[in-house]
């Protein structure tokens, strides 16, 4: 159904794979991540974060048992640090790059090293995580072949979707973390790009008629959400974010930041005509819609470079696709739970005049300590989640215990939230709040992925394993909701973690050149004691605080003053008032009459025709 293959052809995939297995490989990139000019719009060319000198930054490629080295130097003149998507990094917690989490940043000037063994198949990307870096462009695919891929097809083609700013990040995200913008509206993009091109530019697919493709999806956005369909032509969904499932067919696919979707589409058997594939922005995710923004992107699949485009008639298909519905290929079945956290989406204002995103009204704040090492320094108090600050939003979890978040979205817009370090389990949607009184009953075979969207007002149960020692976010992929608060960190078996990490002597020395401490609790202290360690801001407290109270009183008094003098004014003014009369010529008044009704004129004054 989804392509041709051979009884050969399988035996000689299973010879190299057996061989690949065998001759596992160091595949290494060199990164050399600065500034430089790009105009992919074509609409203003802006200084974007480019790799070797050239944007956008190449895809990696890396299979399965193999080990990833990506030699990173930053040229920029802020720290930086690379996340690899959805890789789990078992053991190498201090690869994950989450600034002040797992890292203290590359210095400007200075080189890392990553190593990252490959455990896993499938679609991820890479990006900085370092304040809001990826939005000015240093991001990329980063496919993890298998060299036993259980699905069929002739070819496969990346397709990167990305929102395009022309402001640099970091001014938009001062306007969006401001008292004045008090509701929290996200910097909305100038357009859309598709396969790292927009404006009048146009992505092209070339297809053979007859061949099957891998059309392997990546949202690469700071904020929107795509929707992905092709014009007379069935689509098969086989894998979300690194899991393959069975094929199920599709009209469109939804893909909010950061998720992937791969899906296999077989070419029609004729040249006669091209047709459209769209990848349209869901404008529901913007405050507001510039008259100048294309939401509705497209690009061509190419049979013939003389044909014709046939179009399908009536709008474009957007009916969505249920993720939870997916079922893996492996079959893994449905986890139970020994631990069950229930996490409160809000954004509201909080006491620094600014819009935050919280969970359970916690909105998240660096320690001082990157919590990774806090974990790694403070012996059996790391099992105490208070040693990780109160900013942190730190939440513990045992060594292979079964973990169940209930994440409620009561904001008024849709999430998509990722975990570091795991797949997690789809087990159930609803409308939020969740019932703690309900058992759920999920598939015997939930999906699984990495980053899931939680519409506005609805819960979702996810649950995972935790065979991960390491510390993990679990955050908003929002950039702007990143940077504004919307994250806590796992804290997953620090015990286990005491036993089998050693961080590298290279990120050590670059954590001791940014003077970030590498020991103690949050606030850089031993024990409990945590004077020093960042707090708050916090939610407006309930009643009237004696500032509040003050302005009152001010507004209250201003206000009395106001009235008294509008009254003061009405009535000095009544005393000098004189009465002015009309008069009509038909009463035929006399030139004395008319002067005692409209008063004395003065001979001086001018004469009012």
């Amino acid at each position: 159904m989804f392509g041709r293959s051979s009884s050969f052809a399988a035996a000689v995939a299973i010879v190299l794979g057996c061989c690949h297995m065998a001759t596992a490989e160091d595949v290494k990139y060199y990164w050399d991540i600065g500034y430089v000019k790009a105009n992919p719009d074509g609409q203003l060319e802006r200084q974007v974060i480019g790799v070797n000198g050239a944007w956008p930054p190449p895809p990696l490629h890396v299979s399965l048992n193999d080990t990833l080295i990506i030699e990173a130097r930053n040229s920029l003149d802020t720290p930086t640090t690379l996340h690899a998507h959805g890789m789990y990094q078992n053991g190498t917690n201090y690869m994950d790059g989450p600034y002040m989490v797992t890292q203290c940043g590359i210095p400007p000037g200075q080189n890392m090293t990553y190593r990252i063994p490959i455990t896993q198949t499938g679609t991820y990307w890479i990006h900085a995580h370092y304040g809001a870096q990826y939005v000015d462009g240093i991001r990329a695919p980063l496919i993890l072949h298998n060299p036993k891929e259980p699905h069929k097809y002739d070819d496969e083609i990346i397709v990167t979707l990305e929102d395009w700013y022309h402001d640099q990040a970091s001014g938009l995200l001062k306007e969006f973390l401001s008292w004045k913008n008090p509701g929290g509206a996200e910097p909305v993009p100038n357009g859309a790009l598709i396969g790292s091109v927009g404006g009048d530019k146009h992505k092209i697919i070339d297809f053979t008629p007859g061949k099957t493709y891998r059309l392997r999806l990546i949202n690469m956005s700071a904020l929107a959400m795509f929707h992905f369909s092709i014009e007379g032509h069935k689509m098969h969904v086989i894998e979300v974010d690194g899991v393959d499932t069975e094929p199920m067919e599709v009209g469109n696919v939804r893909l909010a930041a950061a998720q992937r979707t791969s899906v296999l589409v077989t070419a029609l058997n004729s040249t006669g005509s091209n047709y459209l594939f769209h990848a349209d922005m869901d404008t529901d995710m913007f405050d507001n819609i510039p008259e100048t923004l294309n939401y509705n992107s497209t690009g061509l699949i190419r049979y013939n470079k003389g044909a014709d485009v046939k179009r399908d008639k009536g709008e474009p298909d957007w009916s969505a696709f249920n993720d939870i519905d997916l079922v893996p290929l492996d079959g893994m079945e449905a986890l139970g739970f020994d631990v069950t956290y229930s996490l409160d989406v809000y954004f509201n204002q909080y006491t620094d005049a600014l819009n935050h995103g919280t969970f359970n009204n916690i909105t998240y704040v660096m320690p001082k300590v990157p919590t990774m090492f806090t974990a790694l320094s403070m012996g059996a108090d790391a099992l105490n989640a208070t040693v990780y600050g109160p900013q942190t939003n730190a939440h513990m979890v045992g060594h292979m215990q079964d973990v169940q978040l209930v994440v409620n979205n009561f904001d008024a817009g849709n999430h998509p939230f990722h975990l570091h370090g795991h797949h997690f389990q789809l087990i159930e949607r609803g409308p939020a709040p969740y019932d703690p009184t309900f058992n759920p009953r999920p598939k015997s075979a939930p999906a699984r992925r990495d980053t899931v969207t939680i519409p506005s007002m609805e819960y979702v149960i996810l649950r995972f394993r935790a065979d991960n020692p390491g510390t993990w976010l679990f955050h908003c992929h929002i950039e702007w909701h990143i940077e504004g608060g919307l994250n806590m960190v796992i804290i997953e078996a620090p015990d286990v973690m005491q036993k089998r990490i050693r961080v590298p002597q290279q990120i050590l020395d670059q954590c001791a050149a940014a003077g970030i401490p590498t020991s103690g609790n949050a606030a850089g202290r031993e024990g409990y004691d945590l004077r020093g360690a960042p707090e708050g801001p916090y939610p407006y407290p309930l009643g009237w605080t004696s500032k509040a109270k003050g302005a009152m009183a001010g507004c209250i008094l201003s206000a009395l003053v106001g009235f008294a003098s509008i009254i003061w004014y009405g009535w000095s003014s009544q005393q000098s008032y004189k009465p002015v009369a009309t008069t009509d010529d038909s009463e035929g008044l006399d030139a004395a009459e008319t002067q005692g009704r409209l008063g004395r004129m003065d001979p001086d004054s001018a004469a009012i025709n």
